[in-house]
């Protein structure tokens, strides 16, 4: 089969790989779609991923064509979207539920070969079936989707009424900004340096969209600051907006060597809580149900439809910031 293949630090080519076969309980999945993350450009660049080479893409859905011996719960046709945590369920962190920080933590598309590809395998228990209404290859965001769902549930003390400030309108910060009118903020700031990406913020209806924080009349800060840059200068100037009592989420991905400066008289004397939120965990079936729901339309995140050989070029897009979500497509 076809296949994208990062097979060194930098180095990414579309050829010919063996086709999957599946175990006693996984099935073979037809891709219809593959989105591009910043996880894709970390493990391009040599991170994340503990074995080079490797297929990408675990934002995927598509079609089951092979079942395993042991399952039961599809079917040949059924169409799904793919979960691709993979978990131990052995370890400390996984025996009291906090699997996504699982001690032996593996992803599709990450530790083992993804859905940058005409085929991937999975996991039946990592398969959502899809309704009738969701169109194959926009089920490809509820990936992503299920991130923003679970920093959330890390926001769990958030409010009504909060102020929320966002760094960044990529596709997740944008999943941010709609989740943040769902969860009953009173406001919802966006700040991009993107005009572009600044637009869709406001054309899905933030309070206010703009290059830089000091742009924004908040002298008090905000209730809520998240990141969903993962760049160290955006870090840094979020932790600054966070109003007294505040909530700190670093939600984008940073690279290793990414490092802020923090002030510990100012955490403790105004009680800011600074956290983190790591891809997902109990958070995939909500966000397929938000997804059918409608929380998201697909025409205004999913801005690039490329073909699969084309993989570099879609990395390169997503690179230099260009578009929302870019999808692959064999």
């Amino acid at each position: 089969m076809k296949a994208a293949v990062i097979s060194a630090p930098g180095k990414v080519e579309v050829g010919t790989v063996e086709d999957p076969t599946p175990g006693p309980r996984e099935v073979v999945v037809s891709v219809a779609a593959c989105g591009l993350c910043g996880t894709d450009l970390h493990i391009l660049q040599g991170e994340f991923a503990p074995t080079l080479p490797v297929v990408p893409g675990h934002e995927f859905a598509g079609t089951v064509v092979a079942l395993g011996n042991a399952v039961t719960e599809l079917a040949e046709g059924d169409r799904v979207a793919v979960d691709p945590s993979l978990y131990c369920h052995e370890c400390h962190y996984c025996r009291i539920g906090r699997n996504n920080l699982c001690e032996r933590w593996a992803a599709i598309g990450v530790t083992t070969a993804g859905g940058a590809a005409e085929f991937a395998v999975a996991p039946v228990a990592n398969c959502v079936k899809l309704p009738d209404h969701v169109r194959t290859e926009d089920a490809a965001l509820i990936e992503p989707l299920s991130c923003a769902v679970r920093g959330y549930d890390i926001l769990r003390s958030q409010q009504l009424g909060t102020q929320v400030l966002i760094y960044g309108s990529g596709t997740m910060g944008l999943m941010m900004l709609e989740l943040a009118k769902r969860t009953g903020a009173a406001g919802v700031d966006v700040v991009d340096i993107n005009p572009a990406r600044l637009a869709t913020a406001r054309t899905l209806g933030c309070s206010n969209a703009a290059g830089s924080a000091d742009e924004l009349d908040r002298p008090r800060g905000w209730d809520v600051v998240i990141d969903a840059t993962g760049n160290e200068r955006a870090i840094q100037d979020a932790l600054g907006r966070v109003g007294k009592g505040g909530t700190f989420l670093q939600f984008g991905v940073a690279d290793y060597a990414a490092r802020a400066t923090i002030e510990p008289y100012r955490i403790y004397n105004q009680e800011i809580t600074i956290t983190g939120s790591m891809a997902v965990l109990h958070s995939y079936e909500r966000a397929a149900e938000l997804f059918a729901a409608g929380a998201l339309d697909p025409e205004v995140f999913i801005s690039d439809r490329l073909p699969l050989d084309h993989y570099a070029e879609a990395l390169a897009r997503f690179r230099a910031g260009e578009g929302r979500k870019i999808q692959v497509r064999p």
